[in-house]
């Protein structure tokens, strides 16, 4: 029944001139009735027939360029739906998008980025809102499956199946915490007024914080009264590493009194490179040691360095203005900010008027890595190099106009505008979440599989190429052209119109 009323509708488009001009008004409405009605059954089976329904930005179907899958989109920015390989994502942006893998088995699910995230990987999985309240959980290496709840930075919560590393923190009234805050281990009782941490052996117990503390651990003692005066003395000691062999660990002696004016201390004691560090701030600081010898005038602003080990002299003066190094290990001259030039064997990084221009070079055995900026983030331009392969991997951003990048496949996209990507590169939940929504112009290729796309304002104009096909779609799907090895196919209002053969001596445009 469709096509019998696909096939009148579209007769009586070519007859609709004649109609109007010759048979008179009520021949003219009757065959605009039979046409609409057309059209309007016949819309589903000639709009999904074969190739997906278009009708960009309302809606549309297509096949990924950069990756095997398909994407749906509606509503121009604000939603779609992605299948690719085993990685489904479906999204409402800015609202909310859900990204789930079952071939690395990870989950993301994000509602108004960045608010609230929450995150699986595996048995791990963690939530948050507003980096301020988090849940989070997962195996262990024990195997113990730890739940966390956090409000920060006033409750911590930690349960698991073993009791010793339960903990529970109301901060500041009282509470013990475990891993958290860069310490293996933290308790408070009225915090500032008590508080002990612990960071592998040593253990600093504090007394109205951070006024007074005592020190003590494997061959450690030591004390404070801030800021007038405090000491601390480390014996020479050893340890066994991972491959079983012995290794010394310095001990130390350390002095301040009137901090931070003067400093007297012995440091790395039983090793090789043992130092000694004196200083009576600003007036001058000095380090000795068989590696390093360093003078300062006037700390922090005119300098001295003789670096043995990197083998390299410099100059500061007035530092960060002026710097001045040779040798070796590096090679600087610097005039902040001015100009600025330093390099060694290995790496590299110029400014001029900074931060109007900015560049920065690695170079490592495998990868060349190169950096150019412009305003900071005005202008960024990025290539990695596998120096083995030749392949190169490249970023070029401009903000707010555009971002672009090819992988070392070869495959490239090109996004306009980019009003974040910038100053935040490869972040998944502004590719999720955020992006779409000012993508006015999108494309991308992939010379692997010969397939490209081009994209203008969320599918209003699509256009995609294939090896031996091509797909183009215009105004809410009004106008569509389609073409493959075989046959050519044109289509208005959703309507077939004409279809002819494809030329066979030639490959298909």
């Amino acid at each position: 029944m469709p096509n019998i009323l696909l096939k009148t509708c579209r007769n009586s488009l070519f007859r609709l001139k004649d109609a109007s001009l010759f048979a008179g008004p009520n021949m003219f409405i009757h065959r605009l009735r039979i046409c609409c009605l057309g059209l309007a059954i016949g819309f589903p089976s000639a709009a999904f027939a074969g190739d997906g329904f278009r009708a960009g930005p309302l809606f549309d179907q297509f096949a990924l360029v950069l990756d095997a899958g398909q994407r749906t989109e509606a509503a121009g920015p604000f939603f779609y739906d992605q299948r690719k390989d085993s990685e489904k994502t479906w999204a409402f942006p800015p609202i909310l998008s859900y990204d789930a893998d079952p071939a690395t088995e990870s989950k993301e699910f994000d509602l108004l980025y960045p608010v609230l995230t929450c995150e699986r990987f595996g048995t791990e999985y963690r939530w948050q809102l507003a980096q301020l309240l988090s849940f989070s959980g997962g195996q262990d290496p024990d195997e113990s499956a730890a739940k966390r709840i956090t409000l920060f930075p006033v409750y911590f919560q930690q349960r698991s199946p073993n009791p010793d590393e339960n903990y529970t923190a109301l901060f500041p009234l009282y509470g013990r915490l475990q891993n958290r805050l860069f310490r293996d281990e933290i308790f408070f009782v009225l915090f500032p007024l008590y508080g002990e941490s612990r960071k592998r052996d040593v253990v600093t117990d504090n007394y109205l914080y951070p006024v007074f503390h005592l020190r003590h651990g494997e061959g450690l003692q030591g004390w404070q009264f801030w800021p007038l005066i405090g000491n601390e003395h480390k014996d020479v000691t050893t340890k066994t590493n991972g491959f079983g062999e012995t290794e010394i660990i310095g001990g130390h002696d350390k002095f301040f009194a009137l901090w931070p004016v003067y400093f007297h201390q012995n440091n790395g004691m039983g090793t090789e490179n043992p130092e000694k560090y004196r200083a009576t701030l600003p007036l001058y600081s000095v380090v000795r040691s068989p590696q390093r010898d360093s003078t300062s005038v006037f700390w922090p602003f005119f300098n001295w360095i003789d670096d043995r080990g990197e083998k390299y002299y410099e100059w500061e003066g007035p530092w960060p203005f002026v710097v001045v190094a040779r040798g070796e290990g590096k090679t600087t001259t610097r005039v902040f900010p001015l100009f600025s030039r330093s390099y060694n064997d290995t790496f590299e990084d110029n400014f001029y008027l900074w931060p109007l221009y900015k560049y920065k070079h690695l170079h490592a055995d495998t990868l060349d890595r190169e950096r150019t900026r412009i305003l900071f983030y005005l202008f960024s331009n990025v290539t990695e190099k596998n120096t083995e392969t030749g392949a190169e991997r490249k970023r070029v951003d401009f903000w707010p106009l555009f971002t672009w990048h090819q992988e070392f496949n070869g495959s490239s996209r090109l996004q306009i505008l980019a009003l974040v990507e910038s100053a935040l590169p490869n972040n998944p939940g502004i590719e999720r979440n955020w992006s779409p929504l000012w993508s006015l112009w999108r494309s991308e290729n992939n010379p692997l599989a010969g397939a490209a796309s081009q994209s203008v304002l969320w599918n209003l104009y699509r256009r995609d190429t294939a090896p031996g096909a091509k797909k183009c779609s215009l105004l809410f799907g009004f106008f569509q052209y389609q073409s493959d090895s075989e046959m050519k196919k044109l289509r208005l209002f959703y309507v077939p119109v004409l279809q002819w053969p494809a030329p066979t001596d030639r490959a298909v445009k």
